[in-house]
């Protein structure tokens, strides 16, 4: 045996949990496979009975606007949210940080349901969603299971009817437990879209980061910031980074700190000051030390700052330092 036996191609998300119920829960979702294949031929997972492609339901790759809400399929690629004129208006900083994921190859393959559902404190879309107060829809089924004559589990029947599908929206940030651990079941459930806001009058966002350019280009640390301004003053503001500890983080104490005031340069500091208390750095042999990280945090603070404000303040939103 493989990596896998059985490989599916479902046009719908019924199909697609049908699928996953047959195999007792050692079957997987896929898409671009940019994080799945490798852990799997690297044996940091161990061989599963069949991969779930859904790369071909159409709302899982779907990119639409609708009630003020902007909702973007699991399985819609970095570049095709790059590539999003919806996305770049009203919500600048997920184009900013999908544009750095990777490589063109990577971006092209590569998918938002995957970032979230990998679970990393560092993924550069995932950062973004958490500042947009991203919900994500999950799609559900009970372990009810095809079974032969003799009471066996069947790895070919995936019928729509086999299996009763619920649905319910949940934050983002609700997904993670801890590096690399989601509070997804992967047996039973899956990422079907996000929603989050279009960004309105005096609203606006930005994504920066600093990474390593060698090899994959990992993240050293990545900062998105949302912002709703009125006149001068920011009326609410909303901080995301990682990796700042086991999950990504929300700077809840610095976004209640800039709420109500300009943003001026003499309250940077300040601000600066509260993401580092709420942040639990680390030494990474792959990506840099905490102290490093210590220092890079204020110089992304103000860089992600200044950039939404003064978007939300123009109206003009073109993003900013994207991948070639």
């Amino acid at each position: 045996m493989g990596f896998w036996e059985y490989y599916h191609l479902p046009a719908t998300v019924e199909d697609a949990l049908a699928s996953l119920s047959v195999y007792d829960g050692k079957a997987r979702v896929v898409a671009g496979g940019t994080d799945l294949i490798l852990e799997l031929q690297q044996g940091r997972k161990p061989p599963v009975s069949a991969l779930v492609d859904v790369t071909r339901v159409p709302e899982m790759i779907r990119i639409e606007e609708r009630d003020g809400h902007i909702y973007v399929g699991a399985a819609a690629t970095h570049t095709a949210i790059v590539a999003s004129p919806l996305i770049a208006s009203g919500a600048t900083c997920l184009v900013e940080s999908c544009g750095v994921i990777g490589g063109p190859q990577v971006r092209n393959v590569a998918t938002l349901g995957g970032n979230v559902a990998h679970a990393l404190p560092a993924g550069d879309g995932t950062i973004s969603l958490v500042a947009l107060e991203a919900e994500a829809e999950v799609a559900m089924t009970d372990h009810a299971r095809q079974t032969t004559d003799d009471g066996r589990t069947t790895a070919v029947a995936h019928r729509p009817s086999s299996v009763v599908v619920h649905r319910e929206w949940r934050p983002v940030l609700s997904l993670f437990k801890g590096p690399g651990k989601s509070t997804l079941d992967p047996a039973r459930e899956l990422i079907v879209r996000f929603r989050f806001q279009t960004a309105g009058h005096g609203q606006a966002s930005a994504f920066t980061r600093m990474m390593r350019p060698q090899g994959v280009a990992l993240p050293i640390m990545g900062m998105a910031v949302w912002m709703r301004v009125t006149g001068a003053v920011v009326d609410e503001a909303r901080i995301a980074l990682g990796p700042a500890g086991p999950t990504p983080l929300r700077a809840t104490k610095a976004e209640a700190y800039l709420s109500g005031i300009p943003l001026v340069d003499d309250v940077i500091p300040q601000i600066a000051d509260l993401i580092l208390q709420a942040a639990h750095l680390r030494t990474s042999p792959h990506r840099a030390t905490a102290d490093y990280r210590t220092e890079l945090i204020p110089v992304l603070a103000e860089r992600a700052l200044k950039l939404a404000y003064r978007r939300a303040v123009t109206g003009v939103a073109e993003p900013e330092g994207l991948g070639l």
